[in-house]
């Protein structure tokens, strides 16, 4: 079994989107962390205004499937869909 890592940036385009990230993104954080299978989970600022550096680590995929599915229905999914993702998803 192999650990699902995730890594890259979440891209804001405006101030509202910035507003929206940074507004829900401790929510986000925090339940997050708090599902089975999270081993990490970190989205820090970057050197770049509006930009977030992403790092996540799921035990498995069933954890991983999990957490997308999750974040989907979250209102950080809906409020947060239009902002840019520029993923790599390692592991699967």
């Amino acid at each position: 079994m192999h650990n699902i890592k995730l890594t890259g940036r979440l891209i804001c385009r405006s101030e509202e989107e910035i507003a929206t990230v940074t507004d829900l993104l401790p929510q986000h954080t925090e339940l997050t962390r708090a599902e089975p299978g999270c081993i990490a989970f970190d989205v820090e600022p970057s050197g770049d205004p509006g930009v977030w550096d992403v790092s996540e680590r799921f035990r498995d995929t069933a954890s991983f499937d999990a957490h997308q599915a999750r974040v989907r229905a979250s209102n950080w999914g809906q409020q947060t869909a239009g902002v840019q993702r520029d993923y790599s998803i390692s592991g699967t």
